[in-house]
């Protein structure tokens, strides 16, 4: 016999009524609110293997608390960014002068004027490489990038097949997974846009086989990628209340559901593991609190503060990026708001390199990636949140010539993933410092070259997190969480 206790309909604002049968269905159907989050919630941490062991540590180990990955989506030239060269052929050389930074010797281009008064926050890691097996497709590399393994599916325009249950999980899955949530907030949110190739949408940035339970929150504004006030715009209904439910009569809903739950002993033996009654409260409290849906209000910034970050899709990207981690999320991806393989402010620059860098691409970047940086150090945020900032790869060193069977203008460049640069900052990583080097032509590293998957593996050690864990895949086959080990170098 199933006992609901109280007064039926004692807290209802029609408290003459008492529990109907449409209420009995609204909890067992999980009608209410959408149990999808509680599930999302429950499931997170019942599937979590981290292991007790404090393995591997060292330099950094444990020091994140969250992450904000700015993702370069397109692959930036870094010969023409943050890594240029002198005294090279023109056809290899920049049309941007190099500028002085901060830290004395190390050097900029024009375009970087802000960054290059705040190196002194962060590490550069000039010698980035796919070497010696360089994926020059878009996907391929956004797919290791994000999840530390290459594909075997290639459709034949030489595009990777969409996303699959079969994938392998983004990174951000895998933290929240093995590092669940202590606070009711998303735990994983991606923004303003999905990582994309053409029609292919998606790819590497799902949890794959972990399942949709450790699928980031999408928040992709409507409007084209060059409305610049998309941010604004922002909806998250999803998080809100239905104007008839009020907090009271949810909670009451869930007291009802405890009760049905004491009624049916095998079921609740059944799943005793998975804390139910636990995960559910937690998604009650994110929606009733409102935490969620204060953080995505970025209208509550000062002028000066959004100014900072520059009042365009990307720079306001970033700063909802720091009221996320601010308000307790642990991963975000801010994905650049402009499509690989087209015009305008995107990475992707086989064509008018110059111009579109100069006056699209390049200050939307210094801009929002300083005002970032300087608003976490300031808020004494950088202690506990790294930052990467990448692509999946550079430009070609020569200028004009083909390297992945694209058509290049002499003023563009095509892919190259033998050697970029990424940026990172917080969590204890070294201030002021140049990690690796490239060669005269910015073609190869020549010293201390890192992988996408070392990258990876830096990430989760940060994290506390053993990059060799063990995750059984859809296979029920055991699979590290990524095949390298992390650059503990990286940290001071």
């Amino acid at each position: 016999m199933i006992i609901v206790p109280g007064q039926a309909g004692k807290d209802l604002c029609d408290a003459e009524l008492g529990v109907t049968r449409r209420d009995i269905l609204r909890v067992g159907g999980s009608g209410l609110l959408g149990m999808g989050l509680g599930t999302l919630l429950e499931l997170q941490a019942a599937s979590a293997t981290a292991r007790g062991a404090e393995v591997g540590r060292g330099p950094g180990w444990g020091k994140a608390k969250s992450i904000i990955m700015v993702y370069l989506q397109g692959g930036p030239s870094h010969l023409d960014l943050w890594d240029p060269k002198d005294n090279v052929p023109d056809n290899v050389k920049s049309q941007f002068k190099p500028i002085q930074t901060k830290v004395p010797g190390t050097v900029v281009t024009e375009i970087l004027p802000r960054l290059a008064q705040i190196t002194d926050k962060f590490t550069f890691v000039r010698s980035m490489s796919y070497t010696p097996n360089g994926l020059f497709n878009h996907t391929a590399a956004i797919y290791q990038m994000m999840t530390g393994y290459t594909t075997d599916k290639v459709s034949p325009s030489g595009q990777l097949e969409p996303p699959s249950p079969k994938d392998f999980p983004n990174f951000g899955s895998q933290i929240i997974r093995l590092r669940p949530q202590d606070v009711p907030m998303l735990p994983f949110v991606m923004l303003p846009r999905p990582l994309q190739e053409s029609n292919v949408v998606g790819k590497g940035g799902t949890a794959g086989f972990l399942g949709k339970a450790f699928d980031p929150y999408t928040l992709f504004p409507d409007g084209d990628d060059m409305d610049m006030a998309k941010m604004d715009r922002i909806k998250v209904d999803d998080l809100k209340l239905r104007p008839e439910v009020f907090a009271l009569r949810l909670q009451r809903r869930a007291k009802l559901r405890d009760a049905l739950n004491a009624g049916m002993r095998d079921v609740d033996q059944a799943v005793a593991d998975l804390k139910l009654n636990e995960y559910y409260d937690r998604a009650l409290s994110l929606i009733v609190s409102g935490r969620a849906r204060e953080a995505f209000n970025i209208q509550a910034e000062s002028p000066t503060t959004r100014d900072l970050y520059g009042r365009n899709t990307f720079g306001q990207s970033c700063l909802l990026a720091r009221r996320l981690v601010e308000a307790g999320t642990k991963v975000v991806e801010v994905i650049w708001p402009k499509v690989a393989n087209s015009d305008n402010h995107s990475w992707d620059h086989h064509t008018d390199l110059t111009n579109r860098m100069r006056d699209r691409s390049g200050p939307m970047l210094d801009q929002g990636l300083s005002g970032l940086l300087i608003d976490l150090d300031d808020r004494g945020m950088l202690k506990d949140t790294l930052v990467v900032a990448v692509g999946e790869f550079g430009r070609s060193p020569q200028k004009g010539v083909s390297t992945s069977g694209n058509g290049n203008s002499p003023d563009g460049r095509d892919h190259w993933p033998y050697c970029y640069t990424a940026v990172l900052a917080g969590a204890g990583i070294r201030r002021g410092h140049v990690h690796g080097k490239s060669d005269r032509t910015g073609s190869a590293p020549t010293v201390d070259p890192v992988h996408p998957g070392e990258l990876l593996a830096t990430i989760y050690h940060a994290f506390g997190i053993d990059p060799a864990t063990i995750v059984l895949n859809h296979l029920n086959q055991p699979r590290e969480l990524v095949k390298a080990e992390a650059v503990t170098r990286l940290f001071g």
